[in-house]
């Protein structure tokens, strides 16, 4: 072989290991490129429980505006039939979230459980709906007075009714009912009045089976009853997904507050409510500014060391997360 052919084998050879080298390269980078991609993932879906009743509402539009497409995560909504069922799910970890009686989760929080409240669910809203022949708190001494949950902010309501009457907790005969067993209860006569989260009160108002004794401000302004809590474990592991949660929450809040045709058809999607029924309830609650002042807390937590319901319930410190509402506001 001539030197002139040996040199041309040799070059041949060396672009063919050049080139080799090259798609070597290549396809190191496009495997890095799918081990990014891979890693990214597909969004995670929190889960939120909630009862159906009209103060969580919120939740509601917030699903329905993520079927846009939310940046960080994917919204699922857990129906629970009663309180008890649901914080069973959240203390597990069986979901992320809960919009819930404040009470209970601060319950939860005191046993050990990792929970942060990080808004309200609303404001005012809750009504005391007697029978129509009670005409004064007098009236209920010695018969049945239903609440929803011993750890409630209406079992706190109906103490202080009592205590501005002058009158003893113990006076009334108060039972633990569902929600929506309630106005049935108060038509057929087996309690005399009752004071739940809406639209059960509503319900027996535009039925003319019941009638408004009280409103939850004239007993306790701004008083503190729903909350919208998350684990911790949510906000300290997926801090943007979480910040995006409550942000569209908040703002979830203020299309609830506008209380427009396109809100009302929401909320009808998740409730099996009357439209006269919604349309009252909705004339008593407020969506606006959810966050959870100290305060107000404050005063939630004197009332439950009053009535001995928590020995040592949660300072604000220990349980209130603001800082992800207030990046969005």
């Amino acid at each position: 072989m001539g030197k002139n052919g040996f040199r041309d084998k040799a070059a041949a050879a060396l672009a063919a290991i050049l080139a080799l080298a090259l798609l070597a390269a290549c396809g190191a980078n496009d495997k890095s490129t799918g081990a990014d991609e891979a890693s990214q993932g597909p969004k995670r879906t929190i889960q939120i429980g909630y009862l159906p009743i009209t103060h969580a509402a919120p939740l509601y539009i917030e699903e329905e505006l993520g079927k846009s497409g939310f940046e960080n995560f994917e919204l699922k909504l857990v129906k629970f039939g009663s309180w008890p069922d649901l914080m069973d799910a959240l203390n597990a970890g069986k979901i992320d979230g809960a919009s819930v009686l404040i009470e209970l989760a601060m319950k939860a929080k005191e046993q050990g459980v990792d929970l942060k409240a990080v808004a309200l669910g609303h404001k005012d809203g809750n009504v005391i709906v007697t029978a129509p022949d009670i005409n004064s708190v007098q009236d209920l001494i010695g018969k049945p007075f239903a609440i929803p949950h011993k750890f409630s902010t209406h079992n706190i309501l109906l103490y202080q009714m009592l205590k501005g009457a002058g009158l003893k907790y113990t006076d009334v005969e108060a039972i633990q009912l569902p929600p929506a067993e309630m106005p049935a209860a108060l038509a057929e006569g087996r309690i005399a009045g009752y004071v739940v989260a809406e639209p059960f009160g509503a319900k027996s108002v535009v039925i003319d089976k019941g009638k408004v004794l009280y409103q939850s401000e004239e007993l306790w302004p701004d008083s503190v009853d729903c909350a919208l809590v998350l684990r911790g474990e949510l906000i300290e592991g997926d801090r943007d997904a979480a910040e995006e949660l409550v942000a569209k929450y908040v703002e979830a809040g203020r299309k609830a507050e506008l209380k427009d045709g396109d809100m009302k058809e929401i909320v009808g999607k998740y409730m099996n409510v009357d439209d006269k029924v919604l349309e009252l309830s909705l004339q008593w609650i407020k969506y606006e500014d959810l966050k959870l002042d100290e305060a107000s807390y404050g005063i939630l937590r004197e009332y439950m060391i009053e009535m001995e319901l928590l020995e040592r319930p949660p300072t604000f410190e220990e349980f209130v997360d603001n800082s992800l509402i207030e990046k969005a506001l």
